[in-house]
């Protein structure tokens, strides 16, 4: 059996390496690019010290700053009008997980026009659009190396998952300098994101041994640096070890699929406006134990890497440890349960079966160790919501 591994043909890793973006740009065979960025960037002075770097170097670059948290098509549209309309060569993404997503979905619409349903899954998109460089600033979705986008269409509350080598960026820039500006709940819920990713690539159906490397060194990364920064923002060994491992759970995951955690997330962020990275820590545990039984021994190696069992425990020690630590994990980075976060009961049980179905046409329940049927997920969804 051969796996076909993708990647960015090219990425600048380490603190100070947005300085080394008009270089990449040069190599790319870039002249003019669009940055697409969101307020807060803005705010932070990210997006005007992006400029002058691009200025300094004798390139000319606009700006798109509109891009939301939970990104939907709409939301895109005044962007593509800018790509249309403008002779740019390249989009620099700027931002969190949200506004790569939205980079790589404005570059296919802006060379290819139509809708995003039109890219959805179960169509994969191999061609090419606008070449993006995407430049994290938090330590999470590892969308700087994947070949996946998450646009919501605000029309049916549904996140669509659009795939293929057309979503994935050309360059990423990975520097971790730019993620000490997070705050402590944007920090740990892109952390939980990026933990959630180098789990469910290990016990996906679809690991390989490239994709199973890349993830136990995220979790190994990840797993004793989460807490410290969010404890410690200013700690440059811990932020630094959260993004490189990030952005290796991001290679990992597309390059073996997520699971049922990320496909129950979706829709709970899609209709309740729950961040993303939240949304999967308050699922995380509780998927986790139902899914150990179909994967006891690799649940026990992500134990193991995370330094929270050792090689003496057999192999339901080390998943007991797994599921304690998990919870004491969401516990210390309160995160909220779903009523906690401000949904109203009936609110989320009325959309239970919608969700279900939602969850299953994504594809990625099909990718877990244990897969489930629609009431299983029904029934899942009701065991976080009795968490509370």
């Amino acid at each position: 059996m051969t796996h076909r591994i993708v990647l960015p043909r090219l990425m600048e890793t380490g603190a100070g390496a947005v300085q080394q973006v008009p270089a990449l740009l040069k190599t790319l065979g870039c002249k003019k690019p669009l940055l697409i960025t969101d307020p807060i960037m803005v705010q932070l002075g990210h997006a005007a010290r992006l400029q002058d770097i691009l200025g300094s170097a004798g390139i000319s670059s606009d700006v798109f700053a509109d891009t939301m948290a939970e990104p939907t098509e709409d939301s895109l549209l005044p962007a593509v009008e800018q790509v249309k309309a403008g002779d740019f060569d390249a989009l620099i993404a700027l931002g969190g997980g949200s506004a790569i997503d939205s980079a790589k979905a404005i570059a296919i619409l802006g060379a290819y026009g139509g809708q995003m349903a039109d890219y959805k899954v179960p169509r994969i998109l191999d061609e090419a659009g606008l070449p993006v460089i995407a430049i994290p600033t938090t330590a999470g979705t590892g969308s700087e190396a994947t070949r996946v986008t998450i646009i919501t269409d605000a029309k049916t509350d549904e996140k669509m998952l659009c795939m293929g080598l057309g979503f994935m960026p050309v360059a990423a820039v990975i520097d971790y300098e730019l993620s000490m500006t997070a705050p402590a709940r944007v920090t740990a819920d892109t952390g939980i994101d990026a933990l959630t990713h180098g789990i469910e690539a290990y016990v996906s159906q679809k690991a390989n041994p490239f994709s199973d490397r890349q993830a136990l060194a995220a979790i190994e990364l990840i797993a004793p640096n989460l807490r410290r920064v969010y404890h410690e923002p200013d700690n440059k060994p811990a932020r630094e070890a959260m993004m490189l491992g990030a952005t290796l759970a991001g290679v990992a995951f597309s390059n073996a699929s997520v699971a049922l955690v990320h496909g129950m997330s979706r829709p709970i962020g899609a209709h309740f406006h729950v961040p993303h990275g939240l949304s999967n820590a308050m699922l995380l545990p509780a998927i986790t134990e139902w899914s150990i039984p179909a994967a006891q021994q690799r649940y026990a190696t992500c134990a193991r890497t995370m330094g929270i069992a050792s090689a003496s425990d057999s192999d339901a020690s080390a998943n007991a440890k797994l599921l304690a630590e998990l919870k004491a994990l969401n516990d210390e980075l309160k995160v909220p349960t779903p009523a906690g976060f401000g949904i109203k009961e009936a609110d989320f049980f009325g959309k239970l079966e919608l969700m279900s179905e939602q969850a299953l046409a994504s594809g990625s329940p099909g990718n877990n160790p244990r897969v489930p049927t629609a009431a299983e997920i029904v029934t899942l969804y009701e065991t976080v919501w009795n968490q509370s």
